[in-house]
């Protein structure tokens, strides 16, 4: 019974394994809410690590880098996320819908790190994947006007292209 339950493991590990996979791209973005007052774009890099668990449903971890340009008299920020990761491809049509759930660790001092959030819906091909999301990060930030501390959503519209590494 032990090597039957031992060969199964190894097969479902096998299949898992032979599914999963690495993919990295960037985006470009158009920042919303809280900051659409402090940035006037967003650059960014996007890596994860997938696992297809059954059909059309992969899961796995999410993370990279997103770069806001400052305007006026604000400075660039930026934030690394460390998330879990969903993907939903639909059976008949080459789209699929995603969902990045967890943390982004604020890369300027001023600005708190924060909940991290980042739904997708894009266009499914065979090495890559095209997306439109919005990336949103609860967070806080210092009016340094006021020397207050005041709860901000950094949130942009993002355009990004992903590639299948094997």
């Amino acid at each position: 019974m032990k090597k039957l339950l031992l060969l199964g493991a190894f097969a479902l590990f096998g299949t898992i394994n032979a599914q999963s996979g690495f993919k990295l791209g960037g985006h470009i973005g158009a920042p919303v809410g809280d900051a659409s007052k402090v940035s006037s774009f967003t650059l960014g890099v996007d890596a994860a690590y997938m696992w297809n668990i059954m059909r059309g449903l992969d899961v796995g971890i999410a993370s990279g880098y997103s770069h806001f340009f400052g305007k006026d008299r604000w400075d660039d920020f930026g934030f690394i996320p460390l998330a879990a990761s969903g993907k939903y491809k639909f059976a008949s049509v080459p789209l699929f819908v995603g969902l990045d759930l967890g943390g982004a660790i604020s890369t300027k001092n001023g600005v708190d790190s924060g909940l991290y959030v980042y739904p997708k819906v894009g266009y499914q091909m065979s090495n890559a994947e095209l997306y439109l999301g919005y990336q949103n990060i609860g967070s806080e930030r210092r009016d340094f006007d006021r020397d207050r501390r005041i709860d901000s959503n950094f949130g942009a519209i993002n355009l990004g292209i992903n590639f299948f590494l094997k």
